[in-house]
């Protein structure tokens, strides 16, 4: 028997570096879990963030709706190009465009057929929300009266109906962008 196999191993021999070893992968292992976690802290953070900038944006913008909808629905044949020309000045991109040709359109048909039609907000609630886009939900109450050809009495009507706005966020205020009611797009005649 050789004189190396009868004494014991070193203390600072190979067992101190097992226990380096598993030390260092310990660590190593903690380092990656704190890295975790302050990932999935910072996008948490980040993500409530959003939610109550989602969550304000929906208030400000439902509050905008109810207060449009009267005057984007709503006309009377004595004052329809300032009607639609207020509507106009709460709509943006397209929606905006299809006012202006709405002024050309409609016009003369509800001056011929001596059309008021008054739209109140019954109910109106926030389908989803982002911080610059909004999409709300509004039920109307409709009131029309008009003359039609060859009638002497005006026709009146009250009928429910519902409308949905996309609000965009311009600047420190919200437009309206798309307007869809219960049958389809706005009415272009």
């Amino acid at each position: 028997m050789s004189a190396e196999g009868s004494f014991p191993p070193l203390e600072g021999g190979p067992r101190r570096r097992t226990r380096s070893g598993a030390y260092t992968i310990a660590v190593a292992l903690l380092a990656l879990l704190a890295a975790v976690l302050a990932i999935l802290t910072a996008v948490t953070y980040f993500r409530l963030r959003e939610l109550r900038q989602s969550d304000s944006a929906a208030s400000e913008a439902l509050a905008a709706a109810r207060t449009y909808a009267p005057d984007m629905l709503s006309y009377d044949y004595r004052t329809i190009d300032a009607d639609l020309a207020r509507a106009r000045g709460y709509a943006t991109g397209d929606l905006a465009d299809h006012y202006r040709e709405l002024t050309r359109v409609l016009a003369p048909t509800v001056r011929r057929q001596q059309t008021v039609q008054q739209a109140v907000v019954a109910a109106a609630a926030v389908e989803s929300a982002t911080p610059d886009r909004v999409q709300v939900l509004l039920f109307m109450n409709m009131g029309m009266t008009k003359v039609l050809p060859g009638e002497n009495q005006p026709q009146k009507q009250v009928v429910q109906n519902r409308a949905r706005f996309v609000l965009v966020k311009n600047q420190d205020h919200w437009l309206v962008s798309e307007l869809s009611t219960l049958i389809g797009n706005a009415p272009t005649s």
